[in-house]
């Protein structure tokens, strides 16, 4: 596939997503003219006097710093993402993708900002990509996301602002329109954002739950094709690979599904670490499938399946169900030293697939919790 006949795709593709998500092309085109139209009005007054404060994001599992009771009133809180159109390795048997990133991470950064806080961000894609992309807040509310009001071709960079109106995690990810929806998030374009309640996290009867640290964990599945011989295909540019991957798409079965862009990502030397006695919030978010996640030898004290801050958590939970194109987030006090499994306990995925992390925990021992009382030996 040629690159103009990749431009006329996504070009049919935005038109097709109209129809897709239930928007007439009268409505997508009215949306589209409107697109310049707020940022050449004045900003009402109140927004106007609101403070503005500038975050840096950090690449995912780690979170850019943040209060966890908001500081004071509702404020502006300037992002800013570089979409990037990248090759990445996936595993090491030879799996590539041209991944379509936010930030240049798969997932893009988990922004934090408070209820009633009013998210700016600056969307750029700049000339050296070959695509045009968008992003959709499920955070928000109006014109599809923000994704009919920020369209952004190559070379070209575009501001959106919404109130943060409700708490919890979501997730956002590109959707440019058809076919070129599935495609992209498949291939990387997705992320998250976490809205904390004003006054903080609290438990079923209303008392605060405070973390040490956070982790975002965004799981993701990939359909990369095989030759003839079983080898992984890699194809010199992103619309190269749509023909063959749409196909793969189509069946519905992932060469793999990893957490934060590759088998081993999280495992390893890679592994995450904590301390016992810590308190590590996990924002997990899953933008295309159902997921399942587990923490081998620990639970989640505090489980928000469905993300959202407004519901009271679930107490001591073994797994939790996340469904596809939504976060949970869960909280956890380790208790004990060692080497932890993260994972999505469908097995097969996790094991065979690669959605699996490690976690290092460093501490002493608590025997009351768990001893081994007889070495292997012989029978008696």
């Amino acid at each position: 596939m040629s690159e103009q006949e990749g431009v006329a795709l996504t070009r049919r593709g935005i038109l097709a997503g109209g129809v897709l998500l239930g928007v007439g092309a009268s409505l997508l085109a009215s949306n589209q003219a409107r697109a310049a139209t707020p940022a050449q009005q004045k900003p009402a007054t109140a927004l106007a006097k609101m403070e503005r404060a500038k975050v840096e994001l950090v690449a995912p599992p780690q979170v850019h710093a943040h209060t966890q009771q908001a500081p004071g009133q509702p404020r502006i809180v300037e992002f800013r993402m570089v979409i990037e159109e990248k090759e990445l390795a996936v595993d090491n048997q030879g799996a590539y993708i041209h991944a379509m990133t936010f930030n240049g991470s798969v997932p893009g950064p988990l922004m934090v900002v408070h209820e009633g806080d009013q998210v700016e961000l600056t969307l750029v894609n700049p000339a050296s990509n070959s695509m045009m992309h968008n992003i959709d807040f499920h955070a928000s509310t109006g014109a599809l996301g923000g994704g009919e009001l920020t369209h952004v071709q190559p070379g070209q960079q575009v501001k959106l602002r919404f109130k943060a109106d409700r708490a919890g995690v979501f997730v956002y990810h590109c959707a440019p329109g058809g076919v070129m929806i599935p495609w992209h998030v498949v291939c990387g374009m997705n992320g998250a954002i976490m809205v904390l309640p004003r006054d903080g996290l609290k438990d079923p009867e209303g008392r605060p739950l405070h973390y040490d640290k956070v982790w975002y964990i965004g799981e993701q599945d990939y359909y990369i094709p095989r030759d003839s011989n079983g080898k992984f295909k890699r194809y010199p540019t992103p619309i190269a690979s749509f023909g063959d991957m749409q196909q793969l798409m189509k069946g519905l079965v992932p060469s793999h599904i990893v957490f934060n862009g590759s088998v081993g990502a999280l495992t390893g030397e890679h592994a995450l670490s904590a301390k016992v006695g810590e308190t590590v919030l996990i924002v997990h978010s899953q933008a295309n499938r159902d997921t399942r996640p587990h923490l081998i030898g620990g639970h989640g004290d505090y489980v928000w399946a469905s993300g959202k801050f407004a519901n009271p958590p679930q107490r001591n939970l073994e797994t939790w169900f996340i469904p596809g194109g939504a976060a949970g987030a869960a909280l956890y006090t380790f208790r004990q030293p060692g080497l932890y499994t993260y994972l999505n306990h469908n097995l097969i995925e996790a094991v065979m697939l690669g959605a699996a992390a490690h976690v290092q925990v460093q501490g002493q021992w608590d025997d009351e919790l768990m001893s081994q009382l007889e070495a292997p030996g012989p029978i008696r």
